[in-house]
């Protein structure tokens, strides 16, 4: 491996406790703490991206980069300066002490002349992924591939007008899926950059939809083809960059894959930027997939509530993912999935540290939301609470118009005798919230409890 490029982090991140001093330390998370019956680090499953943490520069729309990130300063040879990337990025990985990452093609390999040399540059670095993966013990969450960052992106890929993109698109998923199964991948996300319109003036819905559809069904295809065993995953963003993109919430994602015959074939990867941008919360989010047998995995990053666009921010409320993974707990927890941070650094972030800084309290966040999650599936007063209001549905009118022996004539029938006359009934939502809020503050006067008796 070449020098270090994070030589101000000199061992792996451990965890610390509360109390300690040291801001290169976890106050929470501990791989190895048993949380209902399971490793932290198993009910987490936490990775790294390449793409905002690696591969970008630190720019926007009003401002060039402002990151320290040599491998991208022009004139250096392309596949230098990819592995120049991939080495900063492991030493990250190995340092913060992560199981995982994830990466879009060209985050690894520079973009070529030619489709072939393209192809050879993603070859050459995805063996050299793949000793940094044996050397480190790290291994891949998910891959995926840039079909938005290209000029012949800018209609979009699988919903362009021009039939060649999307051929060219194909043949790029085709070899970025062959590089995910090659690094034994535990997913492949897809999720629509640009899959979207800027005006109905110049565009066919139903025919981007059929070739959306016709798109998905071939990545399907292909999965089978290579036998790929991790999931496919959709990521669904309401708006940004276009006005409009097909993928804009859960249940939309949901009801196009089943109107396709695709909801067998696709699980969903939530980010809770884009569930706040499509005016949901995180919470809803979560809970339509896993109550739909849809969830898959979880990109972790937050947006600003002053700020209309996809800021991508690291998570820092507890509250906020603890309702989250409340919902994937008592779904059964991630299988395939995982915690990737999806994150950027802000733009004024501009020491090297920063990334580890960002990346700590991120971690720790997750670590306590999933602390205030357990105790809420252990405690249960939330799930009986919620079980009480449905209770009517497991008496005998309720169970026979679930099972389709009331008919309409039946139930104006009870009403008419006067059997039915209901009231209504308090849905207590106050006293939910205030459980919600019991078991943060326990969580915390716990953890503090702790630390004072480890003195």
């Amino acid at each position: 491996m070449s020098q270090e490029f994070f030589s101000g982090v000199s061992n792996r991140i451990l965890f610390g406790g509360l109390e300690s001093k040291d801001p290169l330390t976890y106050k929470v998370y501990n791989p190895d703490r048993i949380v209902l019956g399971k490793r932290m680090e198993d009910h987490l499953r936490v990775a790294v991206c390449m793409w905002h943490s690696f591969a970008s520069g630190g720019s926007d729309v009003f401002g060039s980069g402002t990151f320290d990130r040599p491998w991208l300063a022009s004139g250096l040879d392309p596949l230098a300066a990819a592995r120049s990337k991939l080495d900063a990025a492991f030493e990250f990985f190995e340092k913060l002490g992560v199981p995982f990452w994830t990466f879009h093609d060209r985050d690894i390999a520079p973009e070529g002349r030619t489709f072939a040399e393209s192809a050879a540059n993603l070859d050459e670095m995805v063996d050299y992924a793949a000793r940094h993966m044996d050397r480190t013990g790290v291994r891949l969450l998910w891959g995926t591939a840039n079909l938005f960052g290209h000029p012949r992106y800018a209609a979009g890929a699988a919903t362009n007008p021009d039939p060649e993109v999307f051929a060219y698109a194909a043949a790029q998923v085709k070899l970025a899926l062959e590089s995910t199964k090659k690094l034994d991948g535990a997913n492949y996300v897809l999720w629509g950059g640009r899959e979207g319109y800027d005006t109905l003036l110049n565009t066919d819905l139903a025919h981007e939809e059929k070739q959306l559809a016709r798109f998905l069904t071939l990545v399907a295809e292909h999965k089978h083809r290579i036998g790929f065993k991790g999931l496919l995953l959709i990521e669904p963003k309401p708006h940004e960059p276009t006005k409009h993109q097909y993928d804009h919430d859960s249940a939309v994602v949901h009801g196009f894959l089943a109107r396709h015959g695709l909801d067998g074939e696709y699980r969903l990867n939530i980010e809770a930027n884009h569930a706040t941008l499509a005016g949901h919360s995180f919470h809803h989010e979560i809970a339509y997939a896993v109550a739909t047998g849809m969830f898959g995995s979880v990109d972790a990053n937050r947006g600003d509530y002053q700020n209309g666009w996809d800021t991508d921010q690291f998570p820092n409320s507890v509250e906020e993912v603890a309702l989250a993974l409340f919902e994937i707990l008592r779904g059964g927890g991630l299988s395939t999935g995982g915690f990737n941070f999806d994150a950027k650094l802000r733009r004024q972030s501009l020491d090297r540290n920063d990334l580890f800084h960002a990346h700590i309290g991120g971690i720790d966040t997750l670590a306590e939301a999933l602390l205030v999650a357990a105790e809420m599936v252990e405690r249960g007063a939330i799930d009986r609470l919620r079980d009480e209001r449905y209770a009517g549905w497991t008496d005998e009118l309720g169970k026979s118009i679930l099972s389709g022996g009331a008919t309409f004539v039946d139930l104006e029938r009870r009403v008419a005798l006067g059997n039915i006359d209901p009231r209504p009934v308090s849905g207590r939502q106050e006293l939910l919230e205030n459980m919600v809020n019991q078991e943060i503050w326990t969580a915390a006067s716990r953890a503090k409890a702790d630390a004072t008796a480890a003195k």
